[in-house]
């Protein structure tokens, strides 16, 4: 493991520590019931994220997230837009197009359904394709603890995410597709 994903690996492991015992102050991207847009500077992708669950504060959770440079062997990003959307209240997959990797979210939160909507922020890279893919355990473990996820080494790439939603519990866990990249350009335009 690289020495720079083990100091981001270990100061947010580091906070989230603390999220535990005060969940105030941790650099969150949006109060409860807001919208939010997050994107990462040009050049680097999603590695990590937490959120903090609230059910006094209208069900919903505070977010943050963590970026970090992409590999020089993958180059600038010579493209990126806003992939597809989801509805709140319902389960949703999303891969980012055109082998795209995770660069941004953002959500808007809806009163009436009590959950959010999400899109995420795509980037293209020449055309490397992803491989040896798999998905995350859920994030959280349960509805209604808190979750983070950090991407287990460098090299591994977020490229979109499945979520599920409780209308019960009304909150939503999440399991991360993370894959590799291929260090050749290939031919397919989407897998």
């Amino acid at each position: 493991m690289s020495p720079a994903l083990v100091l981001l690996v270990s100061s947010l492991l580091v906070s989230v520590a603390s999220q535990s015992q005060d969940h105030h102050d941790m650099g969150w991207v949006n109060g409860f019931r807001q919208s939010f847009n997050f994107q990462c500077p040009h050049g680097e992708v999603l590695v990590a994220l937490r959120s903090f669950y609230s059910e006094a504060d209208g069900m919903d959770r505070l977010w943050s997230f963590e970026c970090q440079a992409t590999p020089e062997g993958l180059g600038e990003p010579s493209d990126c837009w806003w992939d597809d959307i989801n509805r709140g209240g319902m389960e949703w997959t999303s891969t980012c197009t055109r082998n795209g990797l995770v660069a941004g979210v953002q959500s808007k939160y809806f009163e009436s359904v009590l959950d959010r909507e999400w899109q995420f922020y795509c980037c293209y890279y020449k055309r490397r394709c992803p491989y040896s893919c798999m998905k995350t355990s859920d994030v959280p473990e349960q509805y209604r603890e808190e979750g983070e996820m950090v991407v287990p080494s460098y090299g591994f790439f977020i490229r979109g995410a499945e979520s599920t939603f409780s209308g019960v519990l009304r909150d939503r866990q999440w399991k991360y597709i993370l894959c590799r990249m291929t260090d050749f350009d290939c031919e397919f335009e989407n897998l």
